[in-house]
């Protein structure tokens, strides 16, 4: 019978009780195929969507194999975003912590938005642990205030996050100032080709660990609602009015968008905060300590929040607009219905969106196509049905004119007879297209 608790990985026992503190019962399928390799030292590249428990994956194995007494750094977590690189540092002071090691195994966060002299004052004892942003730690050892030279192993963390945003040359400049044999963990939602240059350039033989994750968790509903040339703050007030959310978030394309729509539903008063790229690093941190003490019952963000934050308790998901891609859809949509909970996707859309519907329908994704008129949920028309009406009601329309007959000579009133003779054969067209059934 396959082992499926954690006694398998023989992990020694201040892991085994950080685990039990963790209140983690058995490993996900990501931590069940990858942990093994990275306990073996082997290269890895894990292929997984957000929520998987990828970070823990590797977090865990790395302090199996953490020696307290070599002063050095050992290993080496890079992440996209300064809120993802703090995320996973707080992972890390919390197993530090389960495991009564506070003061012992050293860990360090380096981030921009900083005091740089002060870091580099704190980095005099070398940490065991560096988890940062790429640009940050590459400033920090150009200065010479560290050197990740004597790490075993090195993350690289939303590696395809990581390259939309351009730091991959980064990551590559902290790579070449690593041993040769440094054990690589990369972990991605998706591969991009551009990836794969990466890949070939510092990872010789890896173990690829891919996980199909499920296109929607079971708990999840995906609701469509026609935009009809409706303003979406007005749309999304409509909504506020029928559901209550815990905390939704509400997704938009680009940052000025964004902004806009902020301001809108503010006028409209619902109680929202604002997260994207284009803030200064002072009010991104404000509006996450405002989001993690419940100050928001509405965040308008960007597709940084998808992908880049790790926000807790969202029951709604709102795509204001939706994204022009799939896998977005599905990263954002990701960040509800989390752990087993419930979740719930809002989705206005309007006829440039149809593709996107369409595919994720393919793919076996479960629309419920609805309205919100007078304060109630109200059943709507698909995509299809209403594209289907309107194409056969206009087949029939012409089929009609067409077969009118003319007159010969032009009388007072010829133009009323025809369209009796019009509405008349149009009648006839109706009924043949939709038979009723027979008793």
């Amino acid at each position: 019978m396959k082992n499926t608790d954690f006694k398998q990985f023989a992990f020694h026992s201040l892991l085994n009780n950080v685990i039990r503190q963790l209140n983690f019962q058995k490993p996900t399928e990501i931590q069940q195929k990858i942990m093994p390799s990275i306990l073996k030292g082997e290269s890895v590249i894990g292929q997984s969507q957000t929520g998987s428990g990828k970070t823990h994956a590797y977090l865990l194995p790395l302090f199996q194999k953490m020696k307290t007494e070599r002063q050095e750094v050992q290993f080496v977590i890079t992440a996209p975003t300064r809120e993802l690189a703090t995320q996973i540092y707080e992972e890390v002071k919390k197993i530090t912590h389960y495991a009564n090691k506070d003061g012992k195994w050293i860990s360090k966060l380096l981030v921009g938005g900083t005091d740089r002299e002060k870091m580099a004052e704190k980095l005099k004892q070398p940490p065991h642990i560096i988890v940062g942003t790429p640009g940050r730690i590459l400033d920090l050892i150009k200065n010479g205030a560290v050197s990740i030279y004597t790490a075993q192993s090195f993350v690289v963390d939303e590696a395809d996050l990581m390259l939309d945003l351009g730091f991959l040359s980064d990551v590559d400049r902290l790579l070449t100032r690593s041993k040769e044999d440094i054990q690589l963990l990369v972990f991605s939602a998706t591969i991009p080709q551009r990836l794969e240059h990466f890949f070939k350039k510092y990872l010789k033989n890896p173990i690829h660990v891919k996980i199909k994750d499920q296109l929607s968790p079971e708990t999840m509903k995906h609701y469509l609602i026609a935009l009809k040339h409706r303003n979406e703050a007005d749309v999304i007030k409509e909504f506020s009015k029928v559901v209550n959310p815990y905390l939704a978030i509400i997704f938009t394309n680009g940052k000025d968008k964004a902004n806009q729509l902020e301001a809108d539903l503010q006028e409209r008063g619902l109680n929202v905060g604002l997260i994207h790229g284009g803030l200064s690093p002072r009010n991104r941190k404000r509006t996450l300590k405002d989001i993690q003490n419940l100050r928001y019952q509405y965040i308008v963000s960007t597709d940084l929040a998808s992908r880049g934050i790790d926000i807790k308790g969202v029951s709604h998901v709102i795509n204001a607009q939706l994204p022009k891609e799939e896998d977005f859809y599905i990263h954002r949509v990701g960040r509800t219905a989390r752990a087993g909970m419930e979740g719930t996707a809002i989705n206005l859309y309007n006829d440039s969106d149809l593709n996107l519907i369409k595919k994720l329908e393919q793919k076996g994704l479960p629309f419920i196509y609805t309205d919100i008129k007078n304060g109630q949920w109200v059943e709507a028309k698909a995509w299809n049905e209403r594209n289907l009406r309107t194409k056969t009601t206009t087949n029939i329309e012409k089929e009609a004119w067409r077969r009118v007959q003319k007159a010969k000579k032009v009388k007072p009133g010829y133009k009323k007879k025809m369209k009796k003779q019009h509405d008349a054969i149009k009648k006839q067209l109706q009924k043949k297209s939709n038979p009723k059934k027979k008793r």
